[in-house]
């Protein structure tokens, strides 16, 4: 009886932690990623190649500050202190893409938001790949 309610009770937690959205970051796709990532590619480039367009290039995303790539030319929005300190991590770039105009009001970037976790987690995968010299790190 104690075994059967131990792996009740196992099974339970394993399905509460495997639903979270910080699970799902973790353990994200890069290929499914690369297909989110077609949403953002009419304004972002990642990669060897990437330059600046419309937005930022998303190289080495993961670990520097918002609002900091060289030669891109930021909205006000990014260059309030509140913005400017931050840095960007799976956590808040997962709050961030939900709904970047309710994030950073002030924002010229335009995009509806990615409401999926599944989705959200697989294009963290795939960005997290590219360091900030845009060659592939996994």
């Amino acid at each position: 009886m104690r075994i059967v309610a131990a792996t009740a009770l196992s099974v339970s937690l394993f399905a509460a932690v495997a639903a979270s959205p910080l699970f799902a970051q973790s353990a994200g796709d890069p290929a499914a990623g690369e297909r989110v990532f077609a949403q953002c590619r009419a304004c972002h480039q990642v990669g060897e190649t990437a330059r600046n367009g419309v937005g930022p290039n998303l190289n080495g995303l993961f670990g520097r500050k918002a609002g900091s790539v060289e030669g891109f030319n930021y909205s006000p929005a990014f260059k309030t202190p509140a913005v400017a300190e931050k840095v960007w991590s799976p956590e808040n770039f997962a709050v961030y893409i939900r709904n970047p105009r309710e994030v950073t009001p002030g924002t010229r970037m335009v995009f509806a938001g990615i409401r999926s976790d599944n989705q959200i987690a697989d294009l963290t995968a795939y960005l997290r790949q590219f360091a900030a010299d845009g060659k592939r790190t996994q």
